[in-house]
């Protein structure tokens, strides 16, 4: 594994997250990815943004850094600058041999953020108490 970075896109009280379906098991990421050699991780939620989701953004303060499996995951806070959620034509989406399950960009209400199983759960949490006004 590899360093990671991802976006969070947050209109209208509703997240983006991607829904993962793999072999028996549903569950929800952050859109993002593996940052490549020499690039940042601002330039790599910006690359990820436009593969997994379609739409280039914005992106604004690193709103939480986690450690898993030894690596670093950045979480930075965007805002869509162009394109449409759900055109993203990454690997994810057009190698359908990959053998990795589903991949799904919707929309979520902030208010469920802990309701379903969001992946990590610690950055649903941080990202619900930041942004989530009733």
């Amino acid at each position: 594994m590899r360093d990671r970075s991802s976006v969070v896109i947050i209109e209208n009280n509703q997240i983006v997250l991607i829904k993962r379906s793999l072999n028996a098991s549903v569950y929800y990421v952050f859109p993002g990815g593996g940052i490549e050699n020499g690039e940042t991780p601002e330039a790599a939620a910006k690359r990820e943004a436009i593969e997994e989701l379609g739409v280039g953004v914005n992106v604004n303060e690193c709103i939480s850094k986690v450690k898993y499996n030894g690596n670093n995951q950045y979480f930075y806070k965007a805002e869509i600058l162009s394109g449409t959620i759900g055109t993203g034509q990454g690997d994810e989406y057009t190698n359908k041999t990959r053998g990795r399950g589903t991949y799904l960009p919707i929309w979520v209400g902030l208010e469920k953020l802990t309701s379903i199983d969001v992946r990590p759960m610690e950055v649903a949490l941080k990202v619900q108490s930041l942004f989530h006004h009733v």
